[in-house]
């Protein structure tokens, strides 16, 4: 089995969101974990508790499956959560993302705005609506279409809103925007979890450049 196919079952089964997983050339297994969006009952935010978890049973099943590595760090997504699934997209909708695409247009690859719900489950695309200074260049394969929005009271005609449509094959990277919330979810720093090597005695815990023994 591989050892991506470990972690993922790994971590599902443990009753989280994997939301990424690599390894580096220098042998660092790098894991996010995030509480699953059906977990009502669970805290807002990935604790360092919920790492430790994830880190032992991660170093049990690797070991068991075969699964080679230098050191192992099991942490919380931080404050710009990586998008890498079509979940992730329907799951985070409505809120403020940044985008780079794999190739640019106009010079450019980055775009920042609302990310918006698809109508369609089974649609290939999504859409994000710019912000005013984002521009209204038309790309050739991620289609900028500018839409008419009517704001305000009154009946007032707003300002034409920009919105980019993309499939997730054009994305290089995306990630939510850190927002300030004290009562939203993305208001903690990322906890981690850190083992040593795959033969250490146990992780160390490691919370904003500190060290827990």
């Amino acid at each position: 089995m591989s050892w991506q196919s470990a972690v993922e079952r790994t971590v599902t089964g443990l009753g989280y969101d994997l939301v990424d997983a690599e390894k580096s050339a220098g042998g660092l297994l790098r894991v996010l974990i995030d509480h699953l969006p059906v977990a009502a009952a669970a805290p807002p935010f990935i604790t360092v508790d919920d790492c430790e978890k994830v880190t032992r049973q991660l170093q049990h099943v690797l070991e068991v499956d075969g699964c080679t590595y230098e050191r192992l760090e099991v942490s919380s997504p931080g404050l710009d959560r990586p998008l890498k699934k079509a979940a992730d997209y329907a799951r985070f909708a409505g809120e403020q993302v940044e985008v780079t695409l794999k190739l640019p247009f106009k010079g450019r690859k980055k775009y920042r705005g609302e990310l918006q719900a698809q109508p369609n489950p089974q649609s290939l695309q999504w859409r994000i609506v710019l912000g005013a200074d984002e521009g209204t260049a038309k790309p050739t394969r991620a289609q900028v279409r500018a839409t008419r929005a009517t704001r305000g009271e009154g009946g007032q005609a707003g300002q034409a809103e920009q919105a980019l449509d993309f499939s997730l094959d054009e994305v290089r990277e995306a990630r939510l925007v850190p927002v300030v919330d004290f009562k939203g979810r993305r208001l903690a720093e990322p906890q981690r979890a850190l083992a040593p090597s795959a033969a250490g005695s146990g992780p160390d815990v490691e919370v904003d450049g500190g060290r827990i023994q």
